[in-house]
C-alpha cells in the first residue's frame, strides 16, 4: 500500500506531463495524491503523518506552480520532502531517543544498537543527498530530463540504497544458532 501512495502520483505525473505538460502533470499529481489519501481513510481509517505532509507539499507547491504559471515550485517539492524526511530521521533520533529505521525494521531484524544508529544516518545522509541532487537535475537540465530523473533516477536511486542497505545489514545479521 505504501508503495502505491508512493510511486502512483509519480506515475500519473509523468504520464500526464508527457501528454500535456507540466501544469496539466501538477494538477494530475495533487488530485492523485488527494485521491490516495481519501481511499486510504474510507479504507482503514488511518493515514500516516508523512502522507499528510506529502499531500500539504503537493498543495502548496503544485498549487503555487499551477496559480503563478511557474515550474520552479513544483521542482522544489521533492528537495523539500527529502529534506523533511532527513531533519525527521535526525531530530527523532537526536532529541527524542527514538530511531526511526530501527522502529520501522527492529520486529523483522535483530541488530546491534550500533547497526541501527548507522542506518539511521545512512538515511539522513541519503535524504539529504536526494535533495541536493533533484536541485542539480532541476537547476542544470530541462524540465522533460527533470520529470524523467524524479520517475526513474530517484526511484531507482531509492531502490539501489534499499538494496545496499539489505546486503549491509545481511553482512551483521546474527548466524543461525549464535542467539
Amino acid at each position: 500500500m505504501k508503495i502505491l501512495f508512493d510511486l502512483l502520483p509519480i506515475l500519473l505525473f509523468f504520464v500526464a506531463f508527457k501528454v500535456a505538460g507540466i501544469y496539466v502533470a501538477t494538477g494530475v499529481a495533487i488530485l492523485a495524491t488527494a485521491a490516495l489519501i481519501g481511499w486510504t481513510w474510507l479504507k482503514i481509517r488511518k493515514v500516516d503523518p508523512m502522507q499528510w505532509v506529502s499531500l500539504g507539499l503537493i498543495v502548496v507547491f503544485g498549487g503555487a506552480t499551477i496559480w503563478l504559471q511557474d515550474e520552479t515550485f513544483i521542482k522544489w517539492k521533492p528537495t523539500i520532502l527529502y529534506w523533511l524526511f532527513a531533519i525527521v530521521f535526525l531530530v527523532s533520533n537526536q532529541f527524542m531517543n527514538k530511531n526511526l529505521v530501527r522502529s520501522m525494521m527492529g520486529h523483522q531484524v535483530e541488530l546491534p544498537a550500533a547497526m541501527w544508529s548507522r542506518l539511521n544516518t545512512l538515511w539522513i545522509l541519503f535524504f539529504s543527498v536526494m535533495g541536493c541532487l533533484n536541485l542539480a537535475v532541476a537547476y542544470n537540465f530541462d524540465t522533460d530530463t527533470w520529470v524523467s530523473f524524479k520517475l526513474f533516477g530517484g526511484m531507482g536511486l531509492m531502490l539501489l540504497f534499499v538494496l545496499a542497505q539489505g546486503l549491509y545489514m545481511a553482512k551483521h545479521l546474527p548466524k543461525e544458532g549464535t542467539h
